[in-house]
């Protein structure tokens, strides 16, 4: 039996590297760690988990949007969500999220450029 997959835009799959990359680039993970189901290695979930929260803040996305796009079960966004929540008490990761919020805001709050004329 085939997994069943819902289609997801090309714009969404832009969006979700886009935060996959910033977690990577302020945490030191591997991207390419972070992208696809299944368990994963802590020091490659917990990033994940923190790139999935931001897909769900920063650009509105509900959780099954976020389980749609990162290939995962809606449970399991919901349970990164919970986690990131509970570490936004600790300042250092509270500073490191509001500082990728606004990133990702501040790139998509403004008209896009098209380069094709």
């Amino acid at each position: 039996m085939e997994d069943y997959r819902v289609p997801v835009s090309e714009e969404d799959r832009v969006k979700a590297g886009l935060a996959v990359h910033l977690v990577a680039a302020r945490t030191g993970a591997q991207p390419a760690q972070m992208i696809g189901g299944g368990r994963m290695h802590p020091r490659a979930a917990r990033p994940r988990w923190l790139a999935m929260y931001l897909s769900h803040v920063a650009f509105g996305w509900t959780l099954e949007r976020v389980s749609h796009v990162f290939g995962v079960n809606r449970a399991s966004v919901g349970t990164a969500c919970r986690w990131v929540e509970d570490e936004r008490e600790r300042r250092p990761v509270d500073d490191l999220l509001n500082e990728l919020e606004t990133c990702i805001q501040g790139l998509y709050q403004t008209p896009r450029l098209d380069l094709v004329q």
